[in-house]
């Protein structure tokens, strides 16, 4: 159990830090930036740290625009609370990644207000790159992570799920090589590339009725050809697989790889595939989610565990969930059905009163868990079991 006093001044230093955060929150947002170039994020944030009296210790992993910060006692339970900050092409903070660095950094403060008497430290990781980058994965392969005895997060959304999956992922890239040729003179001289880059969208639809419940494949052309009036000589696209874990991963890859190989001797042409490691698939700690629900129901958020109702993307943060007990908990910065992430209403949301008030509520959801997990042996005896089965 969490002591009253501690829930107490974690409160009081979220409210006391509000304006701070809200400046934050705000700064981040207009000012989007895409994977491992989030300078001037990642600047304010660790501006605020050290103006708070802590030590930043930066380029995280060999990443520019990682960093971590520390405070606690040494040699207890360790709780670290990962924030993100970059922003997609085009549709900038479409996915609330200012809410999550700002809904951290508060979780941080309240929580670091008590860490010390609470027997235990907690850490606060600036992750850069979760838009494809897999910032997380780097900091996991370097050993950031290898001591906490719990990782948590929170995302935006349209609603409250505690326990949400997050799909397991990966990205490949066809290139298709053909013979151009005058489309209008001699089209049967050549072999057209772009004509294999389609077919094998048709093919991987053609595919979908043998694809297990949660998987997702969907794509883009990169290179349509050169000319209107040159046959293809070549054409690309890429592809992102999600399944709910890793083995219908590796099974639906083999299928659209034989679907591009297909295309390409239909039409006569070659094709290069080259795959991009993505995402695992997320192992949420329900003990530490329904802890962390308990925590946010104080604020009047009644969050559902899981839903079916809408569907998953894919985080590595996932990553994280294999290596250390974790949680990723979904918040409403909008209404049901009313945006979802990577749309532009959504953007809009996540530099709204509502979006920034559901930040302050993670902030001190998320401080009363991590310290919570540092006071209570029980929770987090039960934390690491369900971890370990």
């Amino acid at each position: 159990m969490l002591p009253p006093s501690f829930a107490a001044t974690i409160d009081a230093v979220v409210e006391r830090e509000s304006h701070a955060l809200r400046k934050l929150s705000d700064d981040i947002h207009a000012n989007p930036e895409l994977r491992f170039e989030e300078v001037k994020a990642s600047a304010w944030v660790c501006e605020l740290l050290s103006a708070r009296g802590f030590s930043v210790e930066r380029g995280q992993a060999g990443m520019p625009t990682a960093f971590a910060a520390r405070a606690g006692k040494k040699g207890g339970p360790k709780v670290g609370v990962l924030a993100e900050y970059d922003a997609l092409p085009e549709i900038g903070h479409a996915c609330g990644h200012n809410l999550i660095a700002t809904g951290a950094v508060g979780a941080f403060l309240a929580a670091a207000a008590v860490a010390e008497e609470a027997g235990g430290e907690v850490i606060v990781f600036g992750t850069p790159a979760e838009e494809g980058g897999g910032g997380k994965i780097k900091m996991l392969e370097a050993g950031c992570f290898a001591d906490l005895d719990a990782a948590i997060m929170f995302h935006p959304f349209d609603r409250d799920v505690l326990a949400h999956p997050a799909l397991a992922s990966l990205w490949v890239t066809f290139t298709f090589h053909g013979k151009p040729s005058h489309a209008a003179i001699a089209p049967h001289d050549g072999a057209s590339a772009l004509t294999a880059c389609l077919d094998t969208f048709r093919l991987v639809d053609g595919q979908r009725v043998h694809f297990r419940d949660g998987v997702r494949v969907h794509g883009f052309v990169t290179n349509g050809g050169q000319a209107v009036n040159i046959i293809p000589e070549v054409a690309a696209c890429e592809f992102a697989v999600r399944a709910r874990d890793g083995n219908e991963l590796e099974r639906v890859r083999a299928i659209v790889e034989r679907c591009a190989r297909g295309a390409a001797i239909a039409s006569g042409v070659t094709v290069d595939i080259k795959l991009r490691k993505g995402y695992r698939d997320m192992r949420n700690n329900l003990a530490l989610a329904r802890a962390f629900g308990t925590h946010l129901s104080v604020t009047g958020r009644l969050a559902e565990e899981t839903t079916e109702e809408v569907g998953a993307g894919s985080t590595d943060m996932g990553d994280v969930s294999h290596a250390v007990p974790a949680i990723h908990p979904w918040l409403a910065i909008c209404g049901k059905g009313e945006s979802l992430c990577h749309e532009h209403r959504f953007a809009e949301c996540a530099r709204s009163d509502r979006g920034f008030a559901t930040a302050l509520d993670a902030a001190r959801a998320l401080a009363k868990t991590a310290v919570e997990l540092l006071v209570d042996g029980e929770l987090r005896a039960a934390v690491r079991s369900e971890f370990k089965s």
